[in-house]
């Protein structure tokens, strides 16, 4: 059975087989810059869904602002619950 270190090594041997010692740092390189290449690209849909996350959220937001509005709730300065709380209880009344 071969183990983890004898595969590495089997393998790096193949490598060299086949684009020579004198390539070897310029696959080093590429290989390099694509894992950059990948990781930014990474990096950069990460940021994306935290935006599209964030723009859900004052979507939200936004409709709860609405519903109080539309029911004459004063909205300037009152949280989220605050206003989900009034808009329960001015739904009750009516």
């Amino acid at each position: 059975m071969l183990g983890m270190p004898e595969i590495v090594l089997i393998l790096l041997f193949i490598v060299v087989l086949l684009f020579g010692a004198k390539k070897l740092p310029e696959l080093a390189r590429s290989l390099g810059r694509a894992k950059g290449e990948f990781d930014k690209g990474k990096r950069e849909i990460e940021e994306e869904l935290r935006e599209e996350s964030k723009s859900d959220t004052k979507e939200k937001e936004s409709s709860v602002v609405k519903a109080a509005k539309e029911l004459d709730i004063e909205t300037e300065g009152k949280t989220e619950d605050e206003l989900k709380e009034e808009i329960a209880k001015a739904v009750k009344k009516k």
